[in-house]
């Protein structure tokens, strides 16, 4: 017996616009389609654009905010080394009296903030001045509960300069006068991979920042910033 010849895989064909009228509205519609997707970032840049500097230009504070930003092999990946790094500059040019760090630990095999605190007190912060938020998963949830579990009403909030508008204003909606340190970085496939993860997420932080929305966990208050603003304020 011959062998069965398998059925070919026509994919469908594409039918392109003819007329002019067509070939118009596709344009248009994809040109407003496109307009929508950009316009929350073009929010970002235009509403925040005054309150994003260097750690010489951030203004005094009693609080710096640090975000995750990934680990490898459990200690924090070099965006993250270099977010703790401008917080550590903070701290050490007396900008700042205390450090929030707030990551993910959603899983015992994953936990942000306990190695930005190993970071940050092996290089010389005090244990008491270093706040560590376990539930802050996305930044709305870093900044909502910022504000609302541990008290944060003024702080410069550290991460790379595509993130730290959309950081800006969502921290600005959950209460907090903010200023945002834009860490530098090299031009490298992370940044332009980052840069574009930006332009769903500052729909989401418009979103957010419309709705404010309770962070996936709220719980009691915490007190840890309170205690390392008392111990800065005995020193």
């Amino acid at each position: 017996m011959g062998r069965k010849s398998r059925p070919r895989l026509r994919l469908p064909r594409v039918r392109l616009p003819r007329t002019r009228r067509a070939q118009r509205r596709t344009f248009q519609a994809v040109t407003l389609l496109s307009v929508l997707a950009l316009a929350p970032s073009g929010w970002l840049w235009l509403s925040e654009e005054g309150r994003v500097g260097t750690v010489q230009s951030a203004p005094s504070a009693p609080v710096a905010v640090v975000f995750g930003a990934g680990l490898f092999d459990g200690e924090p990946s070099p965006y993250l080394a270099h977010r703790l790094d401008a917080a550590l500059a903070l701290y050490q040019d007396r900008k700042v009296e205390a450090i929030l760090v707030t990551g993910d630990n959603s899983r015992n095999s994953y936990n942000e903030p306990d190695a930005m605190r190993r970071y940050l007190v092996g290089h010389g912060v005090p244990d008491i001045r270093v706040v560590e938020d376990y539930a802050g998963f996305d930044t709305w949830d870093s900044c909502t509960r910022a504000r609302r579990i541990f008290g944060v009403d003024r702080a410069v909030l550290v991460s790379q300069g595509f993130h730290v508008r959309r950081a800006l204003a969502l921290c600005r909606a959950a209460g907090i006068e903010s200023y945002a340190v834009g860490v530098p970085e090299p031009a490298d496939a992370t940044w332009y991979y980052g840069g574009l993860r930006e332009i769903p997420g500052a729909g989401k932080a418009a979103l957010n920042a419309w709705l404010r929305p309770d962070p996936q966990f709220l719980g009691a208050r915490e007190t840890g910033i309170a205690r390392a603003l008392a111990d800065a304020g005995g020193h």
